[in-house]
């Protein structure tokens, strides 16, 4: 089976930055989408942030462009969220999830990832 385990959330005050990591294992094939996805308290888990293991193909919510940077580590196994010039408005519960895909469009939808990793908070303060 495919496991997830996000890591490296934490207190950051505005302005600031941090690295979430998803180490990754179990997959069976090498056509599979990692993303990023965070649910604020009373809100909807929303995309972040996804990429494409066989051509690297990425997608970004739109406010987050320009100030996260998503990146894989094949030989760590790693999927990698850079989140650089933080606003409280990004604090969140973070997840990473992933999903096999057969074709050549990014899913960003919650409901269509099918494995998920624990959450790591991240907290921004103003």
């Amino acid at each position: 089976d495919v496991q997830l385990q996000a890591s490296g959330g934490g207190l950051v005050q505005a302005g600031g930055s941090l690295r979430l990591s998803c180490a990754a294992s179990g997959f069976t094939s090498d056509d599979y989408v990692i993303g990023w996805f965070r649910q604020a308290p009373g809100k909807e888990r929303e995309a972040v942030s996804c990429i494409s293991s066989s051509d690297g193909r990425i997608y970004y919510e739109d406010s987050v462009k320009g100030r996260f940077t998503i990146s894989s580590d094949n030989a760590r196994n790693t999927v990698y969220l850079q989140m650089n010039r933080l606003k409280p408005e990004d604090t969140a519960v973070y997840y990473c999830a992933a999903v096999y895909i057969s074709n050549s469009w990014l899913p960003i939808g919650v409901g269509m990832y099918d494995y998920w990793g624990q959450g790591t908070q991240v907290t921004v303060s103003s």
